[in-house]
Order: structure tokens, then sequence, then C-alpha cells
């Protein structure tokens, strides 16, 4: 067998790329581009080589070398992947406006509206004021993010970027930014490289950030490698052989190869499985390349009348291709020397596309080129979550869950292909088919059976989901989701509920103490007193209020300023508000019987209908004259917005030695629409110890209702267990405790 038969899988290894070459000359350049393209802008190439060196001037990086040779660098791994002139002008133009006196404007005048796009599509943003290197670092994703939806070459040049930036980090002195360098890489370019298709780059940025990331895991992997190979590749070369000769008996001819799997990938397998490496079957993988979609089809079954396969460990990519592209057939086998092997069937075009990804296809000196990126539904997604989330650092949170999972792939009742994490439910997948689809979904089907919500889809799952016009997103959604657009989505709403009830609380309140005090509001002076108070809106203001965070008094102070002459004396109840806390250790109690610690003695207290608290949860009182104590939920809504009564507020909890009286749990629960439903219902509940204290159906949909169910139960676990019940219960669909 030749040397090529049998190759590494990371292409170079850290250690090679820590040979010092000499930079790409402005001749050699060129010449490489016209050799794969006769056609390209040689004048541009020149132009660009030229004025970036220029530009960059006598700068040195960490390595002691001139600057410039990073741009000629990055350029010349675009070469490898054959990109056109474009491309290539861009990654040496690509730091001069972040790190040379050279302007935007200037890189359009002299080379074109293109060129000036891209370039500044990879620019980071070093001008803006930026809270934290976390916040930066969203920011310079975010308008990468943008950039490449418009034009994919933007992420192309970007890689290049970060993997010769990688293949130099051994220079840089500081281990700390070494480490969110690599880390940064592992955890948002390799997957990017992934998602585009471009597995030998993703395979070289794993491993470069491995080896700074966790280096003794790496040597230690290296060095088993090392200690197999001799053995292993007289195997792999048998293997291949073998391989190769029951291809020929069935007519087929092939190019068989065996190759060693990346250090990160056996690392990742060994940490995801819990094995050792001793233990690991498929650290050698084979790849057999043909002609033709039927040949793949026929190799498979030569390879699998000859050999048996591992049950639940074939993959057929090539009629349900991965999202970036990737199409091959997967098998493992006991193959030759009775040794588990994983072997990838694919033609040579589909191989092409494997390693190069995107860039193999060349489709950009076509008009129609520059919008690839648009065809690829993650960047979609992705630009979902910008819109959604609150922040760029939730962007970069959510973000980081939309890539860097594995996956599974289900259908719509129309065949349509949904690419989703490993562990996504159907609110994933609504979320994943429209926005809409998921902001009112109500249940779902999985190949035609109902299920609940926080399911777990498999792979090859037709899911159908049902919507009501008048449902909503429940806050309990987010503790089972798993995709970052899911996640952004329900919390945008749930942000967008609170600030509508935190503004109506703040005009409440802001009317009351107006009134209390003779001042008169309108439209006008709220907007001089949110000015005064740098507050973006009026709403903005009114939510502050609603909220806490200022009082009544503020505001009208800022309205009327002679207010202020009084406030000392005055001293209005809203002058001050306590936040409400819950103590690490609750007061005691003044009698050993009183279920409640915390409480003054002798004080009657209820249990809050607003968040139907139970025994066991982290709870607050609140003083109400006439009324007693209220308890209620630490995460109450309503109590949050209370925030002129919170100086009210008690730090209490719950007296473990003495049974609390039997407290009412609202469940929000959705059931399947039939004869006997109700009846199911109740005798679990009945069967748990638990008593319905009321119930109310608020929706009912296609095969559906939807319910608040009032349970009396002891305390928090006797409400789990319940919840539990019901949730194994095949007419209950989907039921959480009730936020509101």
């Amino acid at each position: 067998m030749t040397a090529a038969a049998v190759a590494p899988a990371v292409e170079p290894a850290p250690e090679t790329a820590r040979v010092r070459r000499a930079p790409l000359r402005q001749y050699e350049l060129v010449e490489r581009v016209k050799a794969y393209d006769p056609s390209a802008d040689e004048d541009l190439l020149n132009r660009a080589y030229v004025f970036a060196m220029k530009a960059h001037g006598a700068q040195l990086r960490a390595s002691g070398d001139p600057y410039f040779h990073h741009p000629v660098e990055v350029a010349g791994i675009l070469t490898a992947l054959r990109l056109d002139s474009a491309s290539i002008a861009t990654a040496l133009l690509h730091d001069t406006v972040e790190d040379t006196g050279a302007t935007l404007d200037e890189i359009r005048r002299l080379f074109g509206p293109t060129v000036a796009r891209l370039v500044d599509g990879v620019t980071k943003l070093n001008k803006l004021e930026l809270q934290s290197p976390r916040t930066e670092q969203a920011e310079n994703f975010r308008k990468l993010l943008l950039a490449m939806s418009e034009d994919i070459r933007v992420l192309l040049v970007k890689l290049a970027d970060r993997l010769h930036n990688m293949r130099t980090l051994h220079f840089i002195k500081d281990p700390g930014k070494r480490r969110r360098i690599a880390l940064e890489t592992m955890e948002i370019y390799a997957p990017l490289a992934e998602r585009i298709g471009m597995e030998r780059m993703k395979a070289e940025l794993e491993d470069l950030a491995f080896a700074e990331l966790w280096p003794d895991a790496r040597a230690s992997i290296v060095h088993r490698l090392e200690q197999l190979r001799p053995a292993g590749s007289a195997l792999i070369e048998k293997i291949v052989a073998e391989l190769r000769a029951t291809l020929a008996e069935a007519g087929i001819e092939a190019e068989v190869t065996g190759r060693e799997k990346a250090p990160w990938s056996i690392w990742r397998k060994m940490q995801r499985k819990n094995v050792a490496f001793e233990q690991l079957s498929d650290i050698m993988a084979f790849r057999v390349l043909v002609d033709n979609v039927s040949t793949c089809y026929a190799a498979l079954g030569a390879v699998h009348a000859r050999y048996a396969m591992l049950p639940g460990r074939f993959k057929d990519f090539i009629s349900t291709p991965k999202p970036n592209g990737y199409r091959s057939l997967h098998t493992t086998i006991l193959g030759p020397e009775r040794r588990k092997i994983e072997v990838q069937i694919r033609t040579r075009e589909m191989h092409e596309v494997c390693e190069f990804g995107v860039a193999a296809h060349w489709v950009y000196k076509q008009e129609t080129g520059i919008t690839e990126g648009k065809r690829y539904r993650w960047i979609r997604e992705l630009l979902e979550i910008l819109e959604h989330a609150q922040g760029p650092e939730e962007f970069l949170e959510h973000t980081k869950l939309e890539m860097y999972s594995d996956q599974v792939f289900c259908f719509t009742p129309k065949g349509d292909l949904i690419a989703l994490p490993r562990g996504a439910t159907p609110v994933d997948f609504a979320y994943a088919v429209h926005s809409e689809v998921g902001d009112h979904c109500i249940g779902a089907k999985v190949d035609g059976r109902l299920v609940q919500l926080r399911h777990q889809l498999q792979n090859g799952d037709q899911v159908e989901i049902i919507t009501a016009r008048n449902a909503h997103p429940s806050p309990a959604w987010e503790r089972f989701v798993v995709t970052g657009k899911a996640k952004a989505r329900i919390r945008r709403y749930l942000r967008t509920r609170q600030r509508a009830a935190y503004v109506e609380q703040g005009r409440e309140l802001l009317t009351k103490a107006a009134r209390a005090e003779g001042v008169q509001l309108g439209e006008a002076r709220l907007e001089r007193a949110a000015e005064a108070l740098r507050q973006k809106s009026v709403d903005d203001l009114l939510a502050a209020v609603g909220e806490g965070t200022i009082g009544p008094r503020t505001v009208l102070e800022a309205i009327e300023p002679e207010l202020k002459r009084t406030t000392a004396a005055r001293q209005p109840a809203n002058a001050t508000i306590l936040p409400l806390r819950r103590p690490a250790a609750p007061a005691p109690a003044p009698v050993g019987d009183q279920p409640i610690l915390g409480l003054p003695a002798g004080v009657a207290f209820h249990y809050a209908r607003c968040c139907h608290p139970v025994p066991g949860d982290p709870i607050v009182g609140l003083v109400r004259t006439g009324k007693g104590v209220s308890i209620h939920r630490t995460e109450c809504a309503w109590l949050a917005r209370a925030g002129d009564l919170r100086e009210r507020a008690l730090d209490i909890g719950w007296n473990d030695r003495v049974a609390a009286p039997r407290a009412v749990a609202r469940l929000n629960l959705v059931a399947l629409d039939k004869p006997g439903s109700l009846g199911t219902i109740s005798t679990v509940i009945g069967s748990h110890q638990g008593n319905i204290a009321d119930l109310r159906i608020t929706r009912r949909a296609s095969e559906l209702a939807e319910m608040f169910v009032d349970v009396e139960v002891s305390g928090l676990d006797h409400l789990h267990r319940i919840l539990a019940a019901l949730r194994a219960t095949s007419v209950v669909t989907s039921v959480e405790r009730a936020s509101h």
C-alpha cells in the first residue's frame, strides 16, 4: 500500500505548524491563484499585496516576524481552497482597517465595493466601548454573522485568519490569552467550519486548540498512537487490501484508504463514553471512494454481504444529507481480523465537498455566488437568535447551543428535513419550523402518536405540531428546550410580558402618588422626567417604577423639583424599597410548633393565591394590614411588581420539624380531549394521595384540552411525585407547575 493510503486526520499537526516558513512572494501567490483560475484578476492581487505590505510597514507579530507575513499566510490558506481573486485580496487586506491607518473608504476606492464589504465583515469592533472581553467576543461574532449571512466568503476568510493565528498561538507569552483564544476556537470557529462542511479545517482547528487547552491529554493520546502505529500500519494495510479485494470480487472499482482518527476526536469519544483508550474500537477509519451514487450502495451491499454489521451503527447521509451538505454512507462492521471498524463510502465529488465544504462548490465567479450563505438554514436561525437575544452575551450563549452539539434529523408531515441538536424536543422542532409555530405550540405528535412537549426526539421521527391561535410560550419550556433559537424566543416573550406588567404597575403607582401630591401628569412631563432620570423612554421609566428600581416620589421630584425640599420631613412609604431576599438561615421560631420560621408568635398566615406556594418552596412573607401574613414564593411575579409593599416583606422559612398545613399547587396541564381523560387524571392524582381542589378548562384545540388543576399536596416532594406520575400517563401530553 502506498503512503497516501494511510494518512493522519489532521494536517499539519501542531508540532509541524511551529516550523517557520518564508512567506509567499508576490509572484508566487499570483501563480497559485492563476493555476486554478486562469481568469483571476492579477492586477487586483498585485495591488492588494503591495498595499498591505506598505500599510503594515514595520509592525511585528508576537513571534518577531513582520506582521505582513500573517495576511500573506491567510491568503495562502485560501488558495488551497481555490477561492476567487476578491477573497484572496480580502485576506491580504483583512487587518489593514483594524491595525493600520487605512480606512474602509480608502479600501472601497482602491479595490472596489466587493472587497470593501468583505474586509468590513472580517474587521473586529475594536473601536466600540465594550463592557467586558466576553462582550467584545460576542459583538465581534455578531458582526461576523451579519456579514457572512450576505456573503459566505467573509466566514471563509475569517476561518483562514483564525487557522493561521492558531498555528502561531504558541508565540503569545500570556497563557491566559492563549487559553481564551483556544477556547473561542473550540467553541465557535471549529463548529462554524463544521457547519459549512470544511472537515479538514475543522479538524486542524480542534487539534490546535486541544494542544493548548489540554496539552497533557493530547500528548498522552499522541504517545499511544505512536506506540500503536508500527503494528497499526500493518493492520491497516491488511484491512485495506481485504476491503479492496471484497469490492473487486463484486465488480466494484474503488479507492480504499485508511487513516487514524484525530487526537481530539479520540479524546472526545473517551469522555463521552467514559471509556479508556484501550477500549475504543474505531481508532482507525476506512474510506471507500467510487464513481457514482448507485455504486455507493452496491459497495455497501458488498461489504455487508461479507462482514457482519453492528446494529444501530449505520447512517445514510446520502439520502438524508447533513445541513452542511455532507453526504456519505457510514457503517460499522466486524471486519477483517474480527475487529470493529468504521467504513465510509462516498463518491469522489462527495469527498471533495466533505474536505472543502462550501469552497468546493466554486460559485463565486457568478454574480449569484455572493448569496451562497443564504441557502444555509442555520445562518438564518442564528440571525433570528440575534434578533431575539437581549444582549450580546445572551446571543453568544444561544449561538453556542445552536452550533456546538450532536444532531438528530426529523421530518415534517410534508417530508421536509429539520436538523436539531441531540436532546431536542417538539418545542425545539416547532421553533425550527417557524417562530410563530413555536409561539403558538400546544401539543405534538411523533409518528402519529401524541407525546409530551418535553419528549426527546430521535433520528427519523416525523413530527406534527399542534397549535392554537391564543396559545403562548410557557416559562416551563425554558427548562427543557435545547436550541438557542427556542431559548431566545421564549426569553423574549417572557421579558415582553414581564415588562408590560411592570409598565402597568408603574403607571398605577405613579398615578396614585401624583394624586396624593397634587401633581399633574402628562406625556410631556413624563418625557422630561425620563430624560432627567436617564431613561430611554416613558415606558422605560414606568417599567423602572413598577419594578421598584425608581420610586414614584423620585419621578415626581423630577417633574416638580420643589418637592425635594419636603422629602426628608414627609418620608413617604415608598422612599425606601427593601429588596426581597432569602436569608442564609431564617430566624428561629418563637414557639416549637410553629410551621413557619421567622413569624411573630400568634400571627395568622395564609398561602397566597397568586403563586400557590407549598411547603418546601423558597418563600417570603408579606404583612397586609388586617389580613395577617401572606406567604409567597420568592419568584412570585406579582410580588416582584409590588414595589410599594416590599418594605413589609419578612424573611421566613419552613420549620422542617413541624408538618405545615396542606397547600394547593396549581398545575397547567394539557391532555387528550377524549372520553375518560379527566377520569384518568383524577385517578392518578388520587392514587398519589393528592386531592383536586379545583379544575378549569381554559382552551380546546384539535385533539387537546388545556386546563388549570389545583391540587392539595403536603409539600414540594409530594408535588413532584404527582407531576412525574402525570407525565407518565398516556392521556397527558404536558404538565407543568403554573407560574401565575
